[in-house]
């Protein structure tokens, strides 16, 4: 990454942290550069007016200023490519179709040549497609997730058994075994369980709020090469 994109990158990791704000060792892991590398690229925003500030502490940090006014967000080649093959690498993940359309928002935005770019870059890199197929009750289950209501599901057990109209709280998604599954609290059971996504044989949503519960109480702690997607990405 030139230094361009970098300072470019700084700023958005800077308004994804919001009043947070970065430290500056945690900005230095991040770009693969030294503290004082973040420091003289910090020094240069601020020469060209980015509202950065400073914060003491451990190792001290910074943040945007709060209310600050910045410009759209804007992609590199390199950045959009990125997200076109994550995308592509798994067109069966939760929430896919706004995926692809927030890639074709994306791709409209950019001059010709941007979107030249991206097309050379985008075609050296293969990929194998996966086999498995996204559940047709997807969309109903990721829309009450992110709703935060109650869905009532028929459910393949295994065996060939089957639950019918049975009540759960979605509460995450979580993809293992080459599989995505629902983590969800179920109100017969009055316990958490886990479905298999592919097994789901009706899903429809109701307008009932789910209770507040602490996903790590039910579930217990994700397995260390299993981190939540924010956590993975400093959100």
């Amino acid at each position: 990454m030139n230094r361009t994109d970098r300072m470019y990158a700084i700023v958005q990791a800077l308004r994804v942290a919001g009043s947070r704000g970065r430290t500056c060792a945690a900005l230095a892991e991040r770009f693969e550069v030294s503290t004082r590398t973040i420091k003289r690229d910090i020094a240069a925003l601020l020469e060209a007016g980015v509202p950065v500030v400073s914060f003491d502490g451990r190792g001290g940090g910074y943040s945007l200023m709060k209310h600050a006014c910045l410009p759209p967000l804007a992609f590199t080649d390199a950045e959009a490519t990125a997200i076109a093959i994550a995308l592509r690498a798994e067109p069966h993940m939760p929430f896919a179709p706004d995926g692809l359309s927030a890639m074709s928002k994306l791709i409209g935005a950019m001059s010709p040549e941007q979107r030249d770019g991206v097309e050379r870059l985008a075609a050296r890199i293969w990929m194998r497609s996966p086999c498995e197929q996204r559940s047709p009750h997807a969309n109903t289950i990721e829309e009450a997730l992110r709703m935060g209501v109650v869905v009532s599901i028929d459910y393949d057990t295994g065996g060939g058994g089957r639950t019918e109209r049975r009540a759960i709280e979605p509460m995450a998604l979580v993809r293992t075994h080459n599989n995505w599954y629902l983590l969800a609290w179920c109100r017969t059971r009055r316990a958490g369980r886990m479905f298999r996504m592919d097994r789901i044989r009706r899903a429809n949503a109701t307008n009932r709020p789910v209770k507040p519960r602490d996903l790590h109480a039910v579930f217990g702690d994700p397995p260390s090469n299993a981190l939540p997607v924010g956590a993975m990405h400093g959100l």
